[in-house]
């Protein structure tokens, strides 16, 4: 029995002494230049769990996937931390954003130097945190590093040379940052190097050909950036299986690649040529993106029937040609979009059984909408053919008269003087060939090259919501009864407004705009798609749209119609007072409201770049649901109107933007103010208007001029950080108009307070204090 006691004694001691082996005792050293991180971070919520026991920090951040430290023996290995900062601003210029990037104290040179006594780090991953500056050259002091993550900050500069010389690393990751300049040519260097990801930056320049020597390159991901040129042979990554460059401003044909990729995105480019027949030997692929480019020729049947594709997307090219009835589908194959090309004839059979897009061809296959006539990519492909030949026969008389030319010359060599055959020569080697740049689509420049990057955000707010589709007039008429003056909802200065419910029993409402004729049915669809990306949870949800193709010509402009989700509680500007059916929201309630359509607004001017402005900010477009949640109408509607949006360019497209910036944010302001005064905001004039809010600075003032539902129902911390607000945003000087970011903030602030009030709230007692 004591043996056995003595036995089980042994035994946990020796699990005690292996447990206590296993929190990894930090030298004091390390966990010093750990506290000292969290400092220079301004102690992220986070890293709060360090409090707990800073003497065991590796044992404490063990129990966190998101953050946390591993070390070996005494030392740190691995350091992981992920906060929940934003990580795109259209408003960063390099300098500190209040709740976006850390504070202007922040010193990047001494936080990297702190960060390289870790000198046995192996792994560091720093995402999200708001750190901002340019990445000091001091960072290769980290010569340990194999895999390095500093996402979704706010880096600027180009990215440090001497990062080359950090041999051991096999994952760099810096996408969503504001590194410029060009594309290092040093990456070869990193020899180890299996993932370069460096997406949506500000990169621009050729594309260097020494990344395809990286012989052990698994992921290349450089999208949203301005990498422009040819993009050169990519067949000798042999590894290479994710290959992501969409979004830059590629300008050659399609080169070889690599026979095991699996996913190729290359959309949104300019590259030009035939898809070549090389293709047929990606036998791993799985998804393929080539849309948004100006490829043309015959569209290579072989891939349809890939083995591995699942995903193809060849959608606004210049294709042509038909595909035959017989076509081969692989077994994988779930979605391909042909959509806007010039292909002829049937559709086969096999892409009838998946989610396929044909619009803008000219197919004749019954049930296709919104085709074009046969006769005009007959004429598109004739007008390619014929450019096709001038381009030859031009060829050959530069060809043809530089023989006849040299001949010349040599003969007038024996003839003349020799200072005329060197004038001679002068004058030939003047002779350069002209080229015409040919814009097909008349768009690339201005929405195509702008509307560069769609958020995480802009992602996110999609999920659950109806994908936007194209409807046709025939089921536009069939749901409003041929928009009979019953399910007419009213008028307003964009158009007619109709009620109609789908098929599905959904309520919609239907908007019908009159455009000037200025863009051709491609163009516009493409500005009707790039508006159906702005998805979130405050905008009134844009669920299809639709161009009247039976307009006349002649008739001077285009019929659009949108189809929004139908929003059944009235705006905000009827839920202000008693006066209506409805009871007047509380300030609490109202508070709610404007953080809603701050959110929304502040996705407009982010969650796309450059961002959508001018968005006709007023209480009567803003819509409440059945819960009283706030959801904003007619957004966006700049990019299809002549409101030359898209027709500035140099140096005044900036300021031009930053004063549409300017008028969201004064109009929001008169927004915050009718939501402090009530309805009669909107049948005063702004001059009377600025003038009366003069009497905001007194109590005695507030009282004479404000809703006394807002008075009877709000604390006075919570008003007058509203009321502050407001003025900044009305400001006549727009230098001192704070951002949305700054406006969400404090509405956010003033709601906590209120309802920390509220909560604490006596019955009877009175609201305002």
């Amino acid at each position: 029995m004591g043996i056995g006691y003595l036995s089980l004694y042994l035994i946990i001691s020796m699990l005690w002494s292996f447990c206590i082996l296993g929190t990894h005792q930090l030298q004091s050293s390390q966990t010093e230049v750990l506290l000292q991180l969290r400092k220079h971070l301004e102690y992220p919520v986070e890293l709060e769990v360090w409090n707990n026991d800073k003497d065991n920090i590796c044992f404490i951040s063990s129990s966190t996937k998101m953050n946390s430290v591993t070390c070996e023996a005494d030392v740190v290995t691995e350091l992981k931390i992920m906060g929940g900062k934003p990580s795109k601003s259209g408003m960063f210029s390099g300098y500190a954003i209040p709740n976006l990037t850390l504070s202007e104290s922040f010193s990047m040179d001494s936080f990297v130097a702190t960060l390289a006594r870790l000198t046995s780090l192996k792994a560091l991953t720093l995402v999200s945190l708001g750190i901002w500056g340019p990445l000091p050259d001091k960072i290769n002091r980290l010569s340990s590093l194999e895999f390095l993550d500093l996402s979704s900050n706010f880096f600027y500069g180009s990215v440090p040379p001497k990062l080359a010389t950090m041999v051991k690393l096999q994952s760099l990751r810096l996408d969503d940052n504001f590194f410029n300049g060009s594309v290092p040519d040093w990456f070869s260097s990193l020899s180890n190097l299996s993932i370069l990801s460096i997406s949506n930056n500000h990169l621009k320049g050729p594309f260097p050909s020494s990344i395809g020597k990286i012989s052990k390159l698994n992921t290349l991901a450089l999208s949203n950036n301005k990498i422009s040129g040819d993009l050169p042979d990519l067949s000798n990554l042999s590894g290479l299986k994710v290959l992501d460059l969409s979004w830059n401003e590629f300008d050659s044909k399609l080169p070889k690649f690599p026979d095991g990729l699996f996913i190729t995105l290359l959309n949104n480019n300019s590259f030009t040529g035939e898809i070549p027949e090389e293709v047929k030997k990606l036998n791993h692929l799985q998804h393929l993106d080539l849309s948004l480019n100006h490829l043309h020729g015959r569209l290579p049947t072989i891939l349809f029937s890939l083995p591995k594709i699942g995903y193809l997307n060849l959608a606004s090219n210049e294709l042509s040609g038909s595909l035959p009835h017989q076509l081969a589908c692989g077994k994988k194959l779930e979605f391909a979009d042909l959509s806007n090309n010039r292909l002829t004839g049937e559709i086969p059979r096999c892409l009838r059984k998946i989610t396929a897009q044909f619009d803008g061809n000219c197919l004749t296959a019954a049930g296709v909408q919104n085709q074009h006539s046969h006769s005009y990519c007959a004429k598109m492909h004739q007008k390619e053919k014929n450019t096709s030949a001038k381009s030859i026969l031009i060829l050959v008389g530069l060809i043809g008269g530089t023989v006849i030319l040299m001949g010349l010359l040599a003969f007038g060599f024996v003839l003349i003087f020799r200072r005329y055959f060197r004038r001679g020569c002068q004058e030939k080697s003047l002779l350069q060939k002209q080229v015409v740049e040919n814009n097909l689509t008349g768009v690339t420049s201005e929405i195509l090259a702008n509307a560069r990057y769609v958020s995480e955000a802009a992602k996110s707010g999609a999920r659950g919501m109806p994908a936007c589709r194209r409807f046709s007039m025939e089921e536009l008429k069939e749901v409003t009864n041929n928009f009979d003056k019953s399910a007419l909802m009213g008028e307003g200065s964009r158009g007619k407004m109709y009620q109609g419910t789908l098929q599905n029993g959904t309520l919609v409402a239907i908007r019908c705009l009159s455009l000037p004729n200025k863009y051709t049915t491609r163009n516009l669809k493409l500005r009707l798609d790039l508006l159906a990306k702005l998805r979130h949870q405050n905008l009134v949800c844009l669920m299809g749209h639709c161009i009247d193709t039976g307009v006349k010509p002649d008739s001077g402009g285009n019929k659009v119609y949108l189809i929004y989700e139908y929003v059944p509680n009235g705006n905000l500007r009827s839920h202000l007072s008693d006066f209506g059916k409805v009871r007047a929201l509380k300030w609490s309630e109202r508070l709610v409201i404007l953080i809603d359509i701050a959110k929304a607004v502040q996705f407009l001017h982010t969650g796309i770049i450059p961002g959508f402005f001018n968005n006709r900010l007023k209480t009567s477009n803003i819509l409440l649901d059945e819960h009283r949640r706030a959801k904003l109408s007619d957004y966006g509607l700049s990019i299809i109107y002549d409101d030359d949006e898209f027709g500035e360019k140099g140096a005044n497209a900036k300021s031009w933007q930053m004063k549409l910036l300017e008028d969201d944010i004064y109009c929001f302001g008169f927004i915050l103010l009718e939501s402090l005064i009530g309805p009669s905001v909107s049948a005063k004039k702004k001059a009377v208007l600025l003038k009366e809010m003069a009497s905001f600075a007194s109590e005695e003032g507030q009282r004479r001029i404000l809703d006394p539902i807002v008075l009877s129902t709000s604390t006075k911390e919570s008003l007058l950080t509203v009321i502050s607000i407001t003025n900044k945003c009305v400001s006549s000087e727009s230098s001192t108009r704070p951002s949305f970011e700054d406006v969400l903030w404090n509405l956010q602030y003033a709601a906590q307070v209120q309802a920390t009030a509220d909560g604490d709230q006596k019955f009877g007692s009175p609201a305002h204090s």
